[in-house]
């Protein structure tokens, strides 16, 4: 009883600091929608006659077409204890409490440090930010400046030079003495290492800035585009095996412009708990009705489409038009894979439409790095809509949509960004077509095939001696996304900075991008790191493992006979 009332406790603490903090903040990286916290009705089902047919589901789908199981290596959470749940909160609550504290302090005109004061003159203006906003990226994020931003120097690749800088006034203006630090890139979106400044991509835009210079100067409805890009949608239909695509020049506005396209306020969009930023504001723009299911749970999201088709739309009590899920490949907080197999069970038994994010896992996933899709040996014309950006594995920028010829038609002439904003630059879109034309193999060599093999050695490699060492690491090991655990928001900047003087450069993350109770950093690896360079990071890491005491898994012994093969 007295478990069960602490798991309640927590659970309304958790619910209650997320809407507070939420309620108060419009700049920064976040998914409440009141919408979402509409709760039907349950429907009546058998639970255990329901986890029966999906587990059973899932081993079917496990068969590829020639009837071998599918090696995938699946998705690991540890949920966070209470006590330490308890702790966190408790850290987050003397933050705060040292914030107003100086806002007092500046109230009453005994503040030292000026940069912080609003001048005398614009006292009367009125404020950019609300108060609480406003004193939490004076006090909060102010500490931790430094660990969240830093100039770079150099192309990101293996490596990149970090731009020195110093701090006299507690990171409210820096001292730049000329000098940059080359440290080993663990913080960049490069999987595939095609983020070089030189090599065959580098020479292919450089000719195309020769060529046809660096702006296309109009929107496309207009008529602003180039061959460049027009070659490369050919090529992103060729290379997913999709009938037409689609590119722009953004990958946050492919969701967020194109998503009000395809639904209206009489669908309805079933959107996983953890979509991007990008996918929650295109859901709002778009009018539809929102639920949301647990993350990568089949159970929640059948039973959430189940609610939907018996109940309707609780404003027109009539049936809803059109469903849409939306999931991720992989999701770049918690390096987790999608169950796409399930997914597309559920969405053919439903009659539902379902949209794929493959941000991070185009490229960087399947043997011929096609995605998720090839990765779990699905059926591309089972995804009505593909979505992927430029900016991970291709080394540039922009994202694609693409399906079928019918979908495509449809978005170019009703799409916002057709409209309003500019094509792809022609070097941009020559950067991705000679990457992707690598991976392809096109140029006749086996270095894109190469790369995909590294970056799956890669990601194995540091994610199993990240948990041997007790580490507590999210998602699959297929994933080049690692991210790891240590729950309180204060190591973030300690992680951070540890790291740096041992010449690695770290991301790290805290809420509200990610819970209140899961402060993390995230390692992103590439192809361009070699053994040598995983083997210098691993042992860093150790390092300040030991010395912040973050080494936090519960079950360290299960891993410690673990078998790591290069």
């Amino acid at each position: 009883m007295m478990k069960d009332k602490t798991t309640a406790l927590l659970r309304d603490i958790d619910e209650y600091m997320d809407r507070k903090f939420m309620e108060h903040t419009d700049i920064l990286e976040m998914s409440w929608n009141k919408n979402e916290r509409i709760k039907p009705a349950p429907v009546n089902y058998d639970e255990g006659s329901m986890k029966e047919k999906i587990k059973s589901m899932e081993e079917s789908l496990l068969q590829r077409k020639e009837g071998s199981k599918i090696h995938r290596c699946p998705n690991e959470f540890e949920e966070t204890s209470k006590l330490v749940a308890l702790k966190v909160y408790f850290s987050w609550l003397i933050l705060f409490i040292h914030a107003h504290f100086r806002e007092f302090l500046r109230s009453v005109g005994l503040e030292k440090l000026k940069h912080s004061c609003e001048l005398d003159s614009q006292k009367n203006f009125t404020p950019l930010f609300n108060s609480f906003e406003s004193i939490y990226a004076r006090n909060c994020y102010i500490q931790v400046r430094d660990v969240f931003e830093r100039p770079i120097g150099s192309c990101p690749g293996g490596t990149v030079n970090l731009v020195d800088r110093i701090s006299y006034d507690g990171n409210w203006t820096y001292e730049y003495p000329g000098t940059q630090t080359e440290v080993i890139n663990v913080g960049s979106y490069n999987y595939l290492g095609f983020a070089e400044a030189s090599g065959p991509c580098a020479d292919a835009a450089k000719e195309a800035i020769d060529k046809y210079g660096i702006s296309v100067s109009t929107t496309v409805r207009e008529g602003g585009s180039s061959k460049i890009q027009h070659n490369l949608e050919k090529l992103v239909a060729e290379f997913l095996g999709t009938e037409d695509a689609m590119v722009y020049s953004m990958g946050f506005a492919t969701n967020s412009m194109n998503t009000p396209c395809l639904v209206d306020k009489h669908s309805l969009i079933i959107s996983d708990q953890l979509n991007h930023t990008s996918l929650i504001l295109g859901c709002r723009m778009s009018g539809a009705s929102i639920r949301v299911f647990k993350h990568d749970d089949m159970l929640s999201l059948e039973q959430t489409i189940r609610n939907a088709i018996a109940y309707g739309n609780p404003k027109t009590h009539r049936p809803y038009q059109k469903i849409l899920i939306i999931v991720e490949g992989i999701y770049s907080m918690e390096g987790s894979i999608c169950n796409l197999p399930q997914i597309i069970e559920i969405k053919k038994k439903y009659k539902c439409y379902l949209y794929l994010d493959e941000a991070h896992s185009i490229g960087a996933m399947g043997p011929n790095g096609k995605g998720i899709v090839e990765y779990w040996g699905c059926d591309v014309n089972d995804v009505d809509i593909m979505m992927g950006t430029f900016t991970k594995s291709f080394g540039s920028a922009g994202g694609y949509i693409a399906g079928k010829k019918k979908i495509i038609d449809h978005l170019r002439v009703s799409s916002s960004t057709s409209y309003y904003s500019s094509p792809m630059s022609p070097p941009i879109a020559q950067q991705v077509y000679t990457s992707m034309s690598i991976i392809m193999g096109k140029d006749g060599s086996n270095e894109g095939r190469k790369r995909i093999e590294q970056l799956a050695r890669n990601s194995k490699y540091f994610r199993k001696h990240l948990k041997k060492m007790g580490m507590i690491v999210y998602g699959s090991d297929d994933s080049p996304v690692v991210p790891i655990l240590f729950y309180y928001p204060t190591y973030c900047g300690a992680f951070g900075r540890e790291m740096l003087a041992r010449k690695v450069g770290v991301v790290v993350v805290s809420h509200p991008a990610t819970p209140m109770t899961e402060s993390r950093a995230r390692i992103c690896l590439s192809a361009a790191h070699t053994k040598e360079m995983l083997d210098d990071v691993l042992k860093k890491i150790d390092e300040v493992g030991d010395i912040l005491d973050l080494k936090f898994m519960k079950h360290s012994n299960k891993y410690k006979d673990l078998e790591i093969e290069w």
